[in-house]
């Protein structure tokens, strides 16, 4: 079993900080790319920020350098602090990590996604 868990969502004023966690669990060979993706209320679910194994970062146009997303590969977990929130960013957001398994003696690379954890921006 493989399992992402979220954790440091929350209520926040607009321009505040929040920084969430997502830590992977369970039995697998590595942890490669892990991301951030965000889904509002009757929105589709947007892509946020991702990170490769070696540390490459990639970013949504929309987040304007508000956003910087980091790993442990040590602790397999990846943060996302977010300063600056605007109402706009209100959302589930959700862990996203490419993971590869070993599996009749083959390594397999699959996608998994946390449950989400609710960030709300409201003054």
């Amino acid at each position: 079993q493989v399992e992402l868990v979220e954790s440091g969502g929350g209520l926040v004023h607009p321009g505040g900080s929040l920084r969430l966690s997502c830590t992977a669990s369970g039995s697998f060979a590595a942890v490669n790319d892990m991301g951030w993706f965000r889904q509002g209320p009757g929105h589709q679910r947007d892509f946020v920020a991702s990170i490769s194994a070696n540390g490459d970062t990639t970013y949504a146009d929309s987040i304007q350098d508000r956003f910087t997303i980091s790993r442990d590969n040590a602790k397999n977990t990846v943060y996302l602090q977010m300063n600056s929130l605007k109402p706009d960013d209100t959302a589930v957001f959700l862990c996203h990590a490419k993971i590869v398994t070993i599996a009749r003696w083959r390594h397999w690379a699959t996608d998994y996604w946390g449950q989400g954890t609710q960030v709300t921006v409201s003054s």
